[in-house]
């Protein structure tokens, strides 16, 4: 059963700062995460964070024009893959988490609209703010994440002509076959 709060339907903006807010009040609290346990990390993110993201959209974006040559099963193997990569890359930064805090932006939103940007900052004493914007499309009632923008750059965009590269040296399988891989690195602890 859904609580009060979550049954409503939630603004964007309200949506990035309830999740961020929920995700690193835990993490503050938890001394494991700190320690750098990635295993909690990991499932930490997988059900606080993962539910707010569209991944088939991330990937495709990120696939770029070479997602319409993918069959059904390469472009679910594409999300899943890419959505392990993210959660990886996602709860490696929590593990290194000490004691920065995220101020949020007024969003700019007409009544109406379906697509927008939600700008934070990620504020560390003695460094200079790092901007993280979420993009959010609506999906009926609701909200999900298809890009993150880390510093001005997308990370679907990021992505793209590394994977461009791949699928022209080596399909779409061997874009596969790549991001297994790096997913078995960052699984062992390999940056």
């Amino acid at each position: 059963m859904l609580s009060p709060v979550l049954a409503q339907p939630v603004s964007p903006d309200g949506l990035v700062r309830t999740v961020t807010d929920d995700v690193l009040t835990i993490v503050r609290q938890d001394k494991d995460i700190q320690g750098g346990n990635t295993r909690k990390a990991i499932e930490l993110v997988d059900t606080k964070v993962l539910p707010y993201f569209n991944f088939q959209r991330m990937t495709a974006l990120a696939v770029g024009r070479d997602w319409s040559k993918a069959s059904p099963e390469q472009k679910k193997r594409l999300a899943d893959e890419f959505k392990t990569l993210l959660v990886r890359t996602y709860s490696n930064a929590l593990t290194s988490y000490k004691n920065q805090t995220v101020t949020y932006k007024p969003t700019k939103m007409q009544a109406g609209d379906t697509d927008v940007l939600v700008k934070t900052e990620i504020v560390q004493p003695g460094s200079k703010p790092v901007q993280l914007d979420y993009a959010l499309e609506k999906q009926g009632d609701s909200w999900k994440v298809y890009d993150v923008i880390v510093a001005g750059v997308s990370l679907v965009t990021n992505y793209r002509d590394t994977f461009n590269q791949e699928v022209r040296n080596n399909g779409i399988d061997g874009l596969i076959q790549m991001l297994v891989n790096r997913n078995k690195q960052l699984e062992t602890g390999k940056k």
